[in-house]
């Protein structure tokens, strides 16, 4: 199955959230299925992740995107946490700092892009300035319709530079989210990440649902694709972001470097080395 074609907002096309089912009744794959398929994707990712990084011409930003309880870092560490983290790095983005406030909303997120070789993941992003902000009133409509085309314009400069940016929505329902409230209540470990506030932002459920659905129709573009990942069942969740993230990878033909040195002198030189310590190579 492809995932890339299931699940990608196309930029051409009016993208209607309510008929996402956040439970994907209709993929019917056991959960042994979808956990081996998840690890052979995984397995390629690494490869590709490594060409990419000895490769040293091209990047791989990756952006998340979900409600309180969604799965972000749920995907992250199943997905991608498997990565070489020579190669590769989290970046999760809190509320702004007073010095991130006395910048341009863009700037704390252009600060952390990856570099040449180098996968990021970004653990919420620039788009909160267009969800958060915005249920709450903090920016006005015709302010938000300027932050997509700066979100665009941004990404599209990324795009010129080589990066390829592949951003996901974890999509799940309200009962879901309060479901997994509950099993955070129960287990102390997780007590750190709940809060009141995670219970008083359910209130706001349908306008930040709009703002998400106004945020893909506005900001999936040829060079920055969004997909909306149904996420109420984790295994098919951590199945199609390998499975997106596998095929993207492959599709970026990153190839290793050619050798500088002259590997027939340093392949003989390696023999009369093993030959004095006795060594059969």
């Amino acid at each position: 199955m492809n995932f890339i074609k299931q699940f990608a907002v196309k930029p051409d096309k009016k993208f209607n959230l309510d008929k996402v089912d956040p439970e994907c009744a209709e993929l019917k794959i056991s959960k042994k299925e979808a956990r081996d398929a998840t690890a052979e994707n995984i397995e390629v990712m690494r490869k590709l992740q490594f060409r990419m990084y000895a490769e040293n011409k091209q990047s791989l930003l990756v952006i998340f995107q979900a409600m309180d309880a969604g799965g972000k870092d749920g995907v992250i560490n199943s997905v991608l946490g498997p990565l070489n983290i020579q190669g590769c790095r989290v970046v999760s983005f809190k509320q702004p700092s007073t010095l991130e406030l006395a910048h341009d909303f863009l700037w704390r997120a252009h600060l952390a892009v990856p570099r040449t070789g180098e996968v990021v993941v970004f653990n919420r992003s620039h788009y909160e300035d267009v969800l958060v902000t915005r249920v709450h009133g903090q920016v006005s409509a015709g302010e938000c319709e300027r932050r997509y085309e700066h979100i665009n314009a941004f990404e599209r400069l990324l795009s010129d530079r080589n990066t390829r940016v592949v951003k996901f929505m974890l999509h799940i329902s309200k009962d879901e989210q309060l479901k997994r409230f509950a099993d955070r209540l129960k287990e102390e470990d997780k007590h750190w990440k709940i809060s009141e506030s995670d219970y008083t932002e359910r209130e706001h459920w349908k306008e930040y649902m709009k703002a998400f659905e106004d945020m893909l129709n506005n900001c999936s573009t040829e060079c920055a694709p969004w997909f909306v990942i149904p996420a109420n069942r984790k295994y098919i969740r951590d199945l199609a972001v390998s499975d997106i993230l596998r095929r993207v990878l492959e599709n970026m033909h990153t190839e290793f470097p050619e050798p500088t040195a002259d590997m027939k002198k340093i392949k003989a030189m390696a023999r009369a080395e093993a030959e004095k310590a006795g060594i059969k190579l």
